[in-house]
């Protein structure tokens, strides 16, 4: 059993003995930990209220009743709004002038798994300081339930899809007109989670008439592993294939990453998603741009075509929006598909990337797999090394750093080295006990051999 606590949340299997994964113990206790703090920390302006949304996992009924009663055991009242994205619970935080928001999904990671995302009053990610005091909290047990008269109350909200794709119509930059002109037919696979209720919902209010949807119930019974990667989307690329659709969508399960699949069947490649959206938003409004460390050249690249400036930040989205709030930057996100559009909000969207992409992709007149080949070329390697109890990281990082002082070495976080014509990222995962190794060349096999020499490195160090 596993139970990760870091930026990115709470994070845990479901089943166990309380501390060795996602208890009902484990869930009462942080998110009592999480209101205690939102409690002495949200402007005095904000409603006396918890916003809770959720994916489709098989747990999510189970940890929503909990959270929700925990909520309302401490004092608050919920603004339920049942299953919904991440990014739609981000928008119905501020909708509400809500006090905070818990977002019940484990992303990407699989079925087993389960997670409470926690937002402060902007609808964003608390940042690693407020985290950090959450857990404080919860390792003290510093919280005291609300005596009887002071109980919340749960109010039952399920408006928010139709309120979120509404915003995302209105945006200047998406032309429905251009949209439905287009007559595109586009598949989905939204893995059988809200994805598969909002993505198609949107798409019809864009104007696409023909939607080929490939496991869309949202049961929450994953018909593969989530993540929105190629070897987990060879149902969909079969279809491409075939030549059925002009455009492939893959969501993950909260639906706060969008990967692309061209109408030949081939990945658009998940670092292109953003790239993509990016070099549209520009074209009408230059501004700066941001990434992640671990993200690809080619959103630099593109920025600087544009003569505008890029900036990179450590992983994770509130590090991304907090330096795109710095730099003023007009668009934004993480080379996992996550879409960061100010004009929206200040969260990884998908139902923003898909409204943007089929907007460029309308008035461009070309297919798919043409787009791609317009952006600057480089292939990245995704690998990881399992972490175990004797290996001491922080220590092969800091050597790692050492070994290779005489390139551009960026530490903000783990460590990214920057060579002439590539580059690799090494670092600690916040929501898996595994070394996450990133790494980008001009080819996958140059990408693949640099990677393998760092893990080579890496593993020699550990023994």
């Amino acid at each position: 059993m596993s139970l990760i606590k870091s930026i990115s949340g709470i994070r845990g299997t479901i089943g166990g003995a309380p501390a060795e994964g996602l208890s009902p113990l484990d869930i009462v206790k942080f998110t009592a930990a999480y209101a205690t703090f939102i409690r002495k920390n949200a402007p005095a302006e904000t409603n006396n209220l918890i916003v809770v949304g959720r994916d489709a996992r098989l747990s999510g009924p189970m940890v929503s009743g909990i959270v929700v009663s925990t909520l309302c055991a401490m004092g608050f009242d919920v603004v339920n709004i049942g299953l919904a994205s991440t990014p739609t619970t981000e928008i119905a935080v501020v909708a509400e002038n809500a006090a905070g928001g818990i977002i019940i999904t484990a992303s990407h990671n699989p079925v087993q798994w389960n997670a409470l995302k926690l937002l402060n009053s902007r609808g964003e990610f608390l940042n690693d300081a407020e985290g950090k005091e959450v857990l404080r909290i919860a390792d003290e047990e510093g919280y005291t339930f609300a005596e009887v008269m002071d109980l919340g109350h749960e109010y039952i909200n399920d408006t928010y899809n139709r309120r979120h794709i509404e915003q995302v119509l209105a945006l200047d930059l998406v032309d429905v007109k251009a949209i439905a002109e287009a007559g595109f037919t586009v598949a989905v696979d939204a893995v059988n989670s809200v994805g598969g209720v909002v993505i198609p919902q949107l798409l019809r209010a864009l104007g696409v008439k023909n939607i080929i949807e490939l496991n869309c119930e949202a049961t929450g019974k994953f018909a593969h592993t989530p993540e929105p990667i190629p070897e987990n989307l060879t149902q969909i690329s079969d279809l491409m294939r075939s030549g059925r659709a002009d455009v492939g969508f893959v969501v993950d399960p909260d639906v706060d990453r969008l990967a692309i699949v061209m109408e030949n069947g081939e990945m658009f490649v998940e670092e292109y998603t953003l790239v993509a959206v990016a070099d549209y938003v520009l074209s009408h409004t230059p501004g700066a741009t941001v990434s992640n460390l671990s993200s690809s050249r080619a959103l630099r690249d593109v920025t600087n075509a544009h003569g505008c400036t890029y900036s990179a930040s450590a992983v994770g989205e509130v590090n991304v929006t907090t330096e795109m709030k710095r730099t003023g930057a007009v668009i934004g996100g993480e080379g996992n598909g996550g879409v960061i559009y100010p004009a929206a909000h200040y969260g990884r969207d998908a139902l923003v990337g898909v409204a943007l992409f089929l907007t460029l992709l309308a008035k461009s007149g070309k297919k798919v797999s043409e787009l791609k080949a317009g952006y600057p070329a480089y292939a990245i390697a995704k690998n990881k090394i399992e972490l175990t109890p004797d290996i001491d990281v922080d220590a092969i990082l800091e050597e790692v750093k050492r070994q290779y002082a005489d390139e551009k070495v960026t530490d903000i976080d783990g460590v990214k080295i920057d060579f002439a014509d590539s580059w690799v990222h090494l670092r600690k995962s916040n929501t898996e006990p595994i070394i996450r190794i990133y790494s980008e060349a001009a080819t996958m096999e140059q990408a693949d051999a640099l990677a393998e020499k760092i893990k080579g490195v890496v593993l020699s160090m550990a023994k």
